[in-house]
C-alpha cells in the first residue's frame, strides 16, 4: 500500500509538472481521481476527451449559482475588446459573440463555506465531479426522471468562479486531466488575479474577502506558489455596513496598521459593485480630511481596484484568440443553465433549467 501511495504522489506531481503555471505544493491527489484514472467508475473516457472537441466547445462556469449568474450576464453583455485585431478598444458587437456558455449552478454544493471547518478534501471531491459535468454531454429534464435525457456540450473551457473550490479544487482536476490526456482549460479567479497585479509590478497587496475564505487562507496559499520576490499580501474581511465605500474605509484602516505602501486591492466578490469604490476613491484623493491625505500617501500612484468578472473575461478571451478556439458562429452570446440535484438514486446530475427561471430564482435587479 506504501509502494503504490508513492507512485501515485510521482505520477501525480509528474504531470502537474507539464503545466506552464508554477508547480503546485508537492500532495497526493483525492482518491475520486485515481478511481478515474483505473477507470474504475467508467469516467475516464470522459476526462480524456475533455478540451479535444476544440472550437466547437463551451465555456462552462461552475460555482455558486448568483455567482455564475452574475458571471455569466457580464460574459454576455461586455464588449471591451475590437473583435478583428483583439485591441483593448469597444467595437459595439458583443467580445463573446457566436459563443456558448453553460452555466453550471451548484445548488446542491454550495455555498462552498459549509466545507469549511469539516472535509476540505471533500471540496476537491466536488470540483472534480463539477468538471466532469462540464465535460459530459448529457443533462436531465428532471431529476427524478433518469430517461429525459438532454443534449449539452462539452466544455472547452472551464471557470470555477469559486476562489474556495477553485483553490482547493484546481490541482486535483488539472492532474486528472495530465494523466488521462484531457486539455480542457480550467481557470481560477485566484490565480489570475494574483498574476495580473504581479505583471504590473504591484509589489504590496490586499484582499478583500469573505470571512471563511481569510480563515482557509486561500490567498495565502496561491501567493505563496507565485514567489514574489519583496511583495507582500494581506486578507481583510471588511465589517459588515449598508454602503460599500464604509467597508472599504475599514478595510484601508485595517491595512495602514501594516506601515507599506498599497499597490492594488482585490475585491474577491462577484456581488460589490466597484464603482462606488472609484468614486470614494477619487474623494479620498481630494485629501479633504487627515484621514484622506493619510490614506493617500497609502496609496501608490498607480493604486488599482481588481475584481474576478473582469480578470476572469479578460483571460478568457485571450485564451480564445491565442489559441484559435473562437467558435465564428454569428451570433449573439448564449448561456444554458443547469441546476445540480440529487436524482432518486442518489446521483448528483445536471437539470437544465429556464433562463426564465433562474432570473427569478437568483437575479437581484
Amino acid at each position: 500500500m506504501r509502494k503504490k501511495r508513492i507512485v501515485w504522489i510521482a505520477l501525480a506531481l509528474l504531470a502537474f509538472g507539464a503545466c506552464k503555471k508554477p508547480a503546485a505544493a508537492p500532495r497526493e491527489t483525492i482518491g475520486l481521481v485515481k478511481s478515474i484514472v483505473e477507470d474504475t467508475t467508467g469516467l475516464r473516457s470522459l476526462a480524456a476527451s475533455a478540451g479535444w472537441m476544440g472550437a466547437d466547445g463551451s465555456i462552462a462556469l461552475l460555482g455558486d449559482p448568483e455567482e455564475v449568474v452574475l458571471l455569466s450576464r457580464r460574459f454576455q453583455e461586455v464588449d471591451a475588446r475590437d473583435n478583428v485585431d483583439g485591441r483593448h478598444k469597444p467595437d459595439s458587437l458583443p467580445d463573446f459573440a457566436g459563443e456558448h456558455f453553460e452555466a453550471l449552478l451548484d445548488v446542491y454544493n454550495a455555498p462552498y463555506s459549509h466545507f469549511v471547518g469539516s472535509s476540505l478534501d471533500s471540496l476537491r471531491e466536488v470540483a472534480v465531479r463539477g468538471a466532469l459535468h462540464a465535460w459530459d454531454t448529457v443533462s436531465y429534464r428532471s431529476p427524478s426522471d433518469p430517461r429525459g435525457l438532454l443534449k449539452k456540450e462539452s466544455a472547452k473551457i472551464l471557470i470555477l468562479t469559486s476562489s474556495l473550490q477553485a483553490e482547493f479544487g484546481l490541482f486535483d482536476v488539472d492532474t486528472l486531466q495530465q494523466l488521462v490526456g484531457g486539455k480542457c482549460r480550467v481557470l481560477s479567479p485566484v490565480e489570475i488575479l494574483l498574476d495580473s497585479v504581479f505583471s504590473r509590478s504591484g509589489q504590496n497587496v490586499a484582499v478583500w474577502a469573505s470571512d471563511p475564505v481569510r480563515e482557509t487562507e486561500v490567498w495565502n496559499l496561491a501567493f505563496g506558489r507565485k514567489h514574489a520576490a519583496d511583495a507582500t499580501l494581506s486578507v481583510y474581511t471588511p465589517e459588515e455596513a449598508v454602503d460599500v465605500r464604509t467597508r472599504l474605509r475599514d478595510l484601508l484602516r485595517q491595512y495602514q496598521v501594516t506601515g507599506l505602501p498599497l499597490d492594488a486591492l482585490i475585491v474577491d466578490s462577484y456581488q460589490v459593485n466597484i464603482g462606488p469604490l472609484q468614486s470614494e476613491l477619487a474623494l479620498i484623493r481630494l485629501c479633504g480630511t487627515e484621514e484622506d491625505a493619510a490614506f493617500d500617501a497609502m496609496l501608490s500612484k498607480d493604486f488599482r481596484f481588481l475584481q474576478p468578472s473582469d480578470a476572469l473575461i479578460e483571460h478568457t478571451y485571450d485564451i480564445l484568440r491565442e489559441e484559435n478556439l473562437f467558435a465564428h458562429r454569428v451570433a449573439r452570446p448564449q448561456v444554458k443553465y443547469y441546476e445540480s440535484a440529487e436524482s432518486e438514486s442518489g446521483e448528483i446530475v445536471l437539470v437544465e433549467a429556464a433562463a426564465s427561471y433562474v432570473k427569478k430564482a437568483y437575479v437581484c435587479e
